[in-house]
């Protein structure tokens, strides 16, 4: 019998997006957008390419795992990639008001994925979870990888990776994902992922 936990939640979030990535939007190699990575920055898929939403205000209807309600919807912006099979990704970007409030939410963020698998264990009974810090990088103000697995018996594994950066007073999260766990995590393409995605703030 099929569970329904924050682990497929999160992967149906992720096939949401990607359908309405792949019905209503062209290849992500001409789909550009001024602040904004391409589906050409992200690590490449082994059978499809990326495509590539349009950059739209707000946040998106389902919240990033690990980061439900600590995204301000004002002054934010996101855009869907999908592929045509399990494999998406998101960046949220929000103009905060100031580069001091700008990095008070960056260092939440951090914090909030660092904390994830844990949290998610403690409402999950029978899961498992894990996490990695993928380390620091030098772009900008500074960008951050992590890596975080969850797993329920009777249902799909998911692994996602998160890039969290700041340009002056623009921060921005990139969210990667697919099922798997963190021995299938494209982390040194994702941590180019994350500079380039840094590099195009508009701060």
């Amino acid at each position: 019998m099929f569970r329904r936990t924050a682990t497929s939640t999160a992967s149906a979030a992720l096939a949401a997006a990607a359908a309405l990535v792949l019905t209503a939007s062209t290849t992500a190699t001409a789909a550009t957008a001024p602040g904004f990575i391409d589906g050409t920055d992200l690590p490449p898929h082994p059978t499809s390419p990326w495509y590539a939403g349009q950059v739209t205000p707000g946040l998106p209807e389902f919240a990033p795992l690990c980061l439900d309600g600590v995204l301000p919807a004002q002054g934010s912006r996101h855009r869907a990639f999908g592929t045509e099979f399990d494999t998406g990704a998101l960046q949220i970007s929000v103009r905060a008001a100031s580069a001091t409030a700008a990095a008070k939410l960056a260092t939440t963020l951090e914090r909030k994925v660092a904390g994830c698998a844990a949290d998610w264990l403690r409402t999950t009974p029978g899961g498992t979870a894990s996490w990695n810090d993928y380390g620091k990088l030098a772009v900008e103000e500074g960008a951050h990888v992590y890596g975080v697995h969850t797993s329920i018996p009777e249902s799909e594994p998911g692994v996602h990776l998160y890039g969290i950066g700041r340009d002056g007073s623009t921060v921005t999260v990139v969210q990667w994902g697919q099922m798997g766990d963190l021995s299938h995590a494209p982390v040194a393409d994702f941590r180019k992922t994350t500079v380039k995605a840094v590099d195009k703030l508009l701060p």
